[in-house]
């Protein structure tokens, strides 16, 4: 097998990703806009989505990412509009766009309608991600739509395995298809219930930050694979497992959590630029394979089954988000009230992504009785088209909508200080251990280092209020920012020591490394980078 053409795909989606962060334009957009004209570029390879590829080794690693840096809490405070959007607007949408789809198009199945429906359901795991971190939307907003992009896909996935069994004639009945459904959802959840602790338990015993860093990597496969063989979500099992590992990623040490960021964040750029640029890449094939029908008349069903897929998502999100309220009044005191703006950014974040494309091109060829699938071609054009429509129109309409509502944000001040008093009261119970722990005859040290664990604490403790202070007239810094900086030319000034010596060969390379370790662990100690990603 050419291995060629999957570097190149990587290589080219990571560049194209990141000249795209210095535009205006999130990237996402960017890398589909060029996979579509890579698509039809001559030398370009070809590049087709196969569900056995996305589906098992490629949607597991993205959710358990996205999954990891979410927060367990805020979606537990938010499961009413979470569960509501994940469970009942996919179904609901899977129902209103596939009926949609029947009405409009001739001799088209109601099954094989539904087999669509269910297909452009799911708004897009990666894509809510990658575009609620550039936009900065408000927290509960953005929480909401994390907590419902992790969990649709399973709800999607499974409709769509029903719908599919009666469209290819499998003879699945309505019972028959509820019990698949709540196996799928029931079993997935308790999949990673099991594997949850002794997962963890395995992170936290294993000593060696590698071996750690290894076994995180393997976790969301093998969750999603032991979910899957007993005909359960995977989907849910990687989001389970996720939401407790992050949960609890405090018990294992700081080497593997330091590793692990740094791990998972690459591994997440370079799978969401790959994806994203693969949306763009199918369209020669869905054009190949639209078979009968012609352009024009595929293009206006695509633009109603586009629109039908942007209101039926509104239809849903303002009586789910108002009506609950209206009856309970348990709802009303848990949840804080919002006004028209939020359920609007909700409506219009719905995006659809790879996943849609993904289990589309997994459509068989043929049902049981050897006939054709019904409108296949056609089906991949539209997902395909829903997929580039949401993508293209919503998501470069977003920021500028959330600019125009003027959402409110976090005031950075207030943010500072509760930081700064949290940091405050940690570094007080500091404090206390180190007077115990001195006063312990078996931890006596000499007093220029028992100052210097005090000094650091001290340090620690009023770099955050520093921030709070005013800036330098001269620099325009704060006293942190002005400590930081001189730390980090203070630490390269040894680094390049080390490496001189190195050089004039009175160091070796293997100690130059162990010198240059020790700097890079004081250096992150000393300063903190800004992750404005």
């Amino acid at each position: 097998m050419d291995a060629l053409p999957l570097i190149a795909l990587v290589a080219v989606s990571a560049a194209v990703a990141g000249a795209a962060r210095r535009t205006p334009v999130p990237a996402p957009l960017v890398l589909v806009a060029v996979g579509l004209v890579a698509g039809f570029s001559p030398g370009v390879p070809t590049y087709r989505l196969d569900a056995h590829v996305v589906l098992p080794l490629l949607l597991p690693p993205l959710l358990h990412t996205a999954a990891l840096d979410s927060s367990y809490l805020d979606l537990r405070a938010n499961i009413r509009p979470v569960a509501l959007l994940s469970v009942g607007y996919t179904l609901f949408a899977t129902v209103a766009v596939g009926w949609l789809a029947y009405r409009i198009i001739p001799d088209l199945p109601l099954t094989a309608a539904l087999v669509l429906g269910a297909v452009v359901a799911p708004p897009d795991a990666v894509t809510a991600a990658a575009i609620a971190r550039r936009v900065g939307l408000p927290a509960r907003v953005t929480t909401i739509l994390q907590g419902e992009s992790l969990v649709n896909d399973a709800t999607a996935i499974t409709a769509f395995r029903v719908a599919l069994a009666a469209a290819v004639g499998e003879g699945m009945s309505w019972g028959a298809g509820i019990g698949e459904f709540l196996l799928a959802a029931i079993g997935g959840v308790g999949v990673g219930l099991l594997l949850m602790v002794p997962l963890h338990w395995l992170r936290t015993h294993l000593k060696e930050a590698l071996l750690q860093n290894t076994l995180s990597l393997l976790i969301p496969f093998v969750a999603y694979a032991a979910a899957e063989r007993v005909h359960a979500s995977g989907v849910l099992a990687v989001v389970v497992v996720a939401l407790y590992l992050g949960h609890r990623s405090w018990q294992v040490d700081f080497a593997t959590r330091l590793q692990e960021a740094a791990v998972w964040k690459m591994v997440a750029f370079i799978l969401e630029s790959s994806v994203f640029a693969l949306i763009g890449l199918q369209l020669p094939f869905v054009l190949k394979e639209l078979g009968p029908f012609g352009v024009q008349e595929a293009i206006g069903y695509a633009v109603v089954v586009f629109v039908a897929v942007v209101v039926v998502r509104f239809v849903w999100v303002y009586p789910a988000t108002y009506l609950p309220r209206w009856l309970s009044r348990r709802v009303r005191e848990r949840e804080p009230g919002t006004d028209w703006t939020a359920p609007l950014i909700v409506g219009w974040a719905g995006m659809r992504g790879v996943v849609s494309l993904a289990v589309a091109f997994s459509i068989p060829l043929v049902t049981h009785d050897g006939e054709p699938f019904p409108a296949r071609s056609l089906v991949l054009f539209l997902t395909f088209t829903t997929v580039i429509g949401t993508l293209v129109i919503q998501g470069l309409t977003l920021p500028v909508l959330v600019r125009v509502l003027k959402l409110p944000r976090p005031d950075p001040q207030t943010v500072t200080l509760i930081e700064a008093q949290a940091q405050s009261e940690a570094s007080e119970a500091a404090e206390a251990r180190l007077r115990e722990l001195l006063d312990d005859p078996h931890n006596s040290l000499p007093p220029p280092l028992a100052d210097r664990l005090r000094s650091v604490l001290e340090r620690r403790r009023n770099a955050v209020w520093e921030r709070l202070g005013a800036a330098d007239p001269v620099t325009g810094e704060s006293a942190d920012d002005t400590y930081r900086r001189l730390s980090r030319e203070m630490i390269e000034a040894e680094r390049e020591v080390f490496v001189r010596l190195r050089d004039e060969r009175r160091i070796d390379d293997e100690m130059m490394r162990t010198l240059l370790r020790r700097l890079d662990l004081e250096e992150a100690a000393a300063y903190r980078e800004t992750d404005d990603s």
